[in-house]
């Protein structure tokens, strides 16, 4: 825990500017790490298979008091950053369907979103992502429950376990073993070497390696000319820890603004629709 701190304080300090954004990141990672989620985890770990992820067709029981209330802190940080999060202190004031943005987030439907933030002033943008992470701390307990079983031959292109696309891959350990890292629930499993995750082309040809101009050995850019999808690669000894997925997608954002330069760009929405079906109590 102290290695992660202390690359999160140097995030900090290399980039000040994005302060008020990392102040919502560390207020997730603190939520994340409460084993109250846990209990909304559902207890089937039944599944169609691949590429059918854990949480796809589950029932899920959530209180709606913890989940208003994180959206609640999470606006009220947000909302002392730039201009366009300040317009998110107008959802602070009621009226603000706590229960439906969770709904959102968790199948990542920004069309909803959006219509929320139309409706009260907001900034779609800003809205959104605010919003798209208050399903993460139950998405980690999920990993935490089903993570290690999920990965379990899984080579797909998306998250066994929540659905998502990958944040980035790990090259791990002398064997340079691939595997994608999910940033919503912390998870990872094996890829496929050579292997397009959006389009599934394995065409040698047709897959490039770009190597940013900053001096840094560990990193690449891992795109494929047939889709123009990238996935950002880091080779490591070991990989890092769930919670540290969201950071070190953010401070590889120069990897990001690399590949979009090139044309190459990150496909937006799940990898696969989770079809959840989510019950409130009040």
């Amino acid at each position: 825990m102290t290695l992660a701190r202390d690359r999160r304080a140097d995030l900090r300090s290399r980039r000040p500017e994005w302060t008020p954004w990392l102040d919502i990141i560390e207020e997730i990672a603190r939520e994340s790490s409460s084993r109250a989620w846990d209990a909304a985890v559902p207890a089937s770990t039944t599944i169609a298979g691949p590429p059918t992820p854990y949480l796809a067709g589950k029932n899920v029981v959530l209180e709606v008091a913890p989940v208003r209330e994180l959206l609640r802190r999470l606006i009220t940080i947000a909302s002392s950053g730039t201009s366009s999060l300040a317009t998110l202190r107008s959802l602070l004031d009621g009226g603000c369907d706590a229960a439906a943005l969770f709904e959102a987030s968790l199948r990542q439907d920004t069309d909803s979103i959006t219509r929320a933030a139309v409706e009260r002033g907001a900034d779609a943008a800003a809205l959104d992502a605010v919003v798209n992470l208050i399903a993460l701390p139950f998405l980690q307990a999920c990993n935490r429950r089903w993570g290690t079983d999920a990965s379990l031959g899984w080579q797909e292109g998306h998250c066994s376990v929540c659905g998502a696309r990958p944040a980035f891959a790990e090259l791990r350990g002398i064997e340079r073993t691939r595997v994608f890292r999910c940033a919503r629930c912390g998870g990872g499993w094996h890829a496929r070497p050579l292997h397009c995750p959006y389009c599934g082309l394995d065409d040698h040809n047709a897959l490039v390696s770009l190597v940013p101009g900053n001096d840094d050995m560990n990193a690449v850019i891992e795109a494929c000319r047939s889709c123009l999808g990238y996935v950002k690669t880091f080779t490591r000894l070991q990989g890092c820890t769930p919670d540290m997925v969201m950071f070190d997608d953010l401070a590889s954002v120069h990897l990001d603004v690399a590949a979009i330069e090139q044309g190459y760009a990150r496909p937006q929405g799940p990898g696969c629709k989770l079809d959840t079906s989510l019950s409130w109590i009040a």
